[in-house]
């Protein structure tokens, strides 16, 4: 069976302290049948999430424009689940959109999605942290998120508006092939991709000047 990109399932959480201690945070998203999405401003003072009602447990490193909305494919899940031998629910990755019939590890750097009258931006991949992985629980997390790089795709929010789940996603791919999955190699130590991504000038200048500024560190 064929499917048109769309909207699985919507999830939205709450900061809350880990039963082990620790940070608190508001990974654990749990479903809701819509959400208002907006520009949350910059990560260091702005709204946090870009999901009204949704809640950012560390504003430090997570949040702000360029990571307004976190989306992750409900295949690559499936995928996960055959590896880890349990389910993993929507939301179970701290996504607030569970999409399905969408390849977010090729998705282009500046591709649009229009979900009804709202048009997000794909910016940057997803880094799995410390947050993640305890909220895994699974041995070697960090490492074999990285390796496998489907990390889901970081959007901004150019159209603010309404969410509704299953929804359709229409998709405006821009004419450059600088993809998500080059970006996470690029932000994960391949500097012939940091290159690549720096030449091709498609980025959020924020994110060119740290590269730019790791390739002259590096020397590549």
């Amino acid at each position: 069976m064929t499917h048109h990109p769309h909207v699985l399932a919507l999830g939205s959480g709450r900061r809350t302290a880990p039963e082990r201690g620790g940070r608190p945070t508001a990974i654990d998203k749990r479903p809701v049948e819509s959400f208002a999405v907006r520009d949350p401003g910059p990560k260091h003072g702005g709204l946090g999430s870009g999901v009204v009602g949704d809640e950012i447990g560390n504003p430090k490193h997570h949040g702000g424009a360029l990571q307004a909305v976190y989306a992750y494919p409900r295949e690559d899940q499936e995928l996960w689940e055959q590896q880890i031998g349990r389910s993993i629910p929507s939301g179970g990755f701290g996504e607030n959109i569970t999409t399905l019939a969408v390849d977010t590890t090729h998705a282009l750097v500046g591709e649009r999605w229009r979900i009804g009258d709202v048009v997000l931006r794909v910016e940057v991949p997803r880094i799995p942290c410390s947050t993640f992985a305890a909220h895994m629980g699974e041995p070697r997390w960090v490492r074999r998120f990285t390796e496998a790089g489907r990390t889901g795709a970081y959007l901004s929010v150019v159209t603010p508006g309404t969410v509704h789940t299953g929804a359709t996603i229409e998709i405006e791919r821009p004419s450059h092939d600088i993809d998500l999955l080059v970006l996470f190699r690029a932000f994960t130590g391949d500097l012939a991709a940091a290159r690549r991504v720096v030449d091709a000038d498609v980025v959020h200048p924020e994110v060119r000047d740290g590269l730019v500024e790791t390739l002259e560190r590096r020397g590549g």
